[in-house]
């Protein structure tokens, strides 16, 4: 067997657990170093995982000549500086989304990674769905052709907390966030790149300084149409659910689980070695790493995705 790929990750809070646990379900990756703000949390969770090192500072881990890898599940605003830090220390990186919250900065962590041939990934989750994933090779086979997208991502954030109903240190949003997601996807699965785009967007909170709703309305250039609609408003039900119409059928994908038209459950448990997606998105990212290859939802594949929020988010600005 192959040394063990040593991992650090930076971020000990609800995303960084869930990594946490698809890591352990991964053969010969160890998990070296955890890197969060409050050294005493940190150290609650390092030793709840059997993580031999706790560090407040992303800079001393990447120092460890033993560390191999790094995945990043920091807030939003440090994922573009982190992941150019990790690169430049000869690491490899995974970020999980959004790569950046500006097409520049994204530009640049896409340019060092040509420059060191390091494996770059972002934590696009949607692609490695086993639902999405079902969709995918459907539609890659000529079997389903996408017509349209309806997807609703809702959530009730009124306040500023996490997962865990914790407090954040950092703000959300809905379009730099939560709308990659679906922009990326809508691509992916059509194969074919965006030409059009266009958002609405509802009053800024007054206190978290975000808008509250969205709306965005995407076309590709195989003339398939998307539209988004996103709210931190939303009483529930809680997540994102996804409606593919196509020219032999229709679709519904809730997270991992399928069904179609007629909402009759599509079984979709042979479709990889995982029903989780985080597991199977940590997989393709070692794989990567030990065979040397471009990951799926590798920096240069998803850059696209961020071209376009860039001028989704110039016109909201510009329309005030």
């Amino acid at each position: 067997m192959s040394k063990p790929l040593n991992i650090a990750l930076a971020g000990a809070g609800a995303f960084g657990q869930k990594h946490l646990d698809a890591l352990k379900r991964i053969p010969g990756v160890r998990v070296v170093a955890l890197v969060s703000r409050d050294l005493e949390k940190t150290q609650a969770v390092a030793n709840q995982y059997g993580i031999e090192h706790a560090a407040t500072e992303l800079d001393e881990v990447l120092k460890r000549p033993d560390v191999d890898a790094v995945i990043l599940c920091t807030p939003t605003q440090m994922h573009a500086a982190q992941a150019l830090a990790c690169l430049r220390a000869g690491k490899h990186v995974q970020v999980e989304i959004p790569l950046c919250d500006s097409l520049a900065d994204g530009e640049a962590v896409a340019q060092l990674q040509r420059e060191t041939g390091l494996v770059a990934m972002v934590g696009h989750t949607r692609r490695f769905n086993p639902s999405h994933q079902w969709i995918h090779r459907k539609s890659r086979a000529g079997e389903f052709n996408i017509q349209q997208m309806d997807v609703q991502t809702y959530f009730f954030r009124r306040t500023n907390m996490n997962a865990l109903g914790q407090p954040r240190s950092w703000t959300d949003h809905l379009l730099w966030h939560h709308a990659a997601h679906t922009v990326d996807l809508f691509a992916y699965q059509c194969g074919s790149p965006i030409v059009q785009a266009h958002a609405l967007q509802g009053p800024i909170h007054p206190s978290l300084g975000i808008a509250m709703d969205m709306s965005i309305q995407l076309k590709a250039a195989n003339g398939a149409l998307c539209t988004l609609s996103l709210s931190f408003n939303n009483d529930g039900p809680l997540g994102t659910f996804f409606r593919y119409i196509g020219d032999t059928g229709t679709y519904v994908a809730r997270y991992d689980d399928l069904v179609n038209g007629k909402e009759e459950k599509i079984d979709v448990s042979a479709v990889d070695v995982s029903m989780n997606g985080i597991e199977l998105q940590d997989r393709e990212f070692v794989a990567a790493i030990r065979e040397g290859r471009e990951p799926n939802a590798s920096v240069a594949q998803v850059l696209p995705c961020y071209r376009v929020l860039q001028q989704l988010d110039s016109q909201l600005r510009a329309e005030g």
